[in-house]
């Protein structure tokens, strides 16, 4: 059974830096033919996929996001992080971290973690 759980301050401040850590069981995160995102969803509004992380690291981000967002991964402890810098208001929601199966003809998000809500709030 694949499992992910994110885990964080559910709090920020605004202009502090977001750091969320997604823990994966159950499959490793450098295993061939799968990725690593981060999406989120703000109150009210539609999921935002926000980066991904390669079996071999290799990152992409959303280009809106790009600017202050950034993805890495501790193989040894098969973690993937998310830190995005300068967070406002507009940063929060839930944040969740998601498998993407990279098949033949389809991509799919096939394992979700159950979310994280981040508030920005002074």
């Amino acid at each position: 059974q694949v499992q992910l759980q994110e885990s964080g301050p559910g709090l920020a401040k605004p202009s502090q830096i977001l750091s969320l850590i997604c823990t994966v069981s159950g499959d490793s995160i450098t295993t061939r033919y799968y990725d690593w995102s981060w999406i989120r969803q703000p109150p009210g509004k539609g999921l935002e996929w926000m980066g991904t992380i390669s079996n071999s690291g290799n990152t992409y981000y959303s280009p809106s996001l790009k600017s202050r967002t950034s993805i890495s991964r501790d193989t040894s402890k098969n973690q993937f992080t998310l830190q995005m810098s300068s967070v406002t208001p507009e940063d929060t929601a839930v944040y969740y971290c998601a498998r993407r199966e990279l098949g033949l003809f389809f991509r799919t998000y096939d394992y979700w973690g159950q979310g994280t809500q981040v508030t920005v709030s002074s």
